[in-house]
């Protein structure tokens, strides 16, 4: 028995994620609609910081209560995934700079590239304002940073 469903691992800088398209992630042909791959990246940036010890709600419960929102989204459709594909969503977090993130993911189906997506994301206040993330979120993403990249 485990006590979770699995976050991924880490190989490296890049967090990997194991998803399986299921039905309702596709249209009436049995293939990926587009709008499930924007899902799919989001578990793999959440999952990434749920193993790099930063959690969503905790952040939400601290004195000065943040979060993040995505300020730019561009994804490219590189092959058609179908309904039962076992895909890897591949993300890592590049630079820090400010309130503002820039992380590179991309969807795998063994060899194949599927998608990428360059993500540009900010953390907030809870009133919606642009903030520099907390110190031990900075500390815990350091590491996976690329070299002299966090500010």
């Amino acid at each position: 028995m485990t006590d979770g469903p699995s976050a991924g691992w880490f190989e490296g800088r890049e967090h990997r994620l194991p998803v399986r398209v299921y039905y309702e992630d596709t249209d009436f042909t049995g293939l990926v609609y587009h709008g499930s791959y924007v899902r799919f990246f989001e578990r793999g940036r959440s999952d990434f910081l749920r193993l790099a010890g930063i959690s969503h709600a905790a952040l939400l419960e601290r004195p000065d209560p943040g979060a993040f929102v995505v300020t730019r989204l561009n994804i490219a459709f590189r092959k058609a995934a179908r309904i039962d594909d076992a895909l890897t969503v591949r993300t890592t977090y590049d630079t820090i700079k400010g309130p503002r993130m820039w992380i590179t993911q991309s969807i795998t189906r063994g060899d194949d590239l599927i998608a990428t997506a360059d993500v540009e994301a900010a953390c907030i206040r809870a009133d919606g304002r642009p903030r520099r993330p907390p110190p031990e979120l900075l500390q815990s993403l350091n590491p996976l940073l690329l070299p002299d990249t966090a500010s």
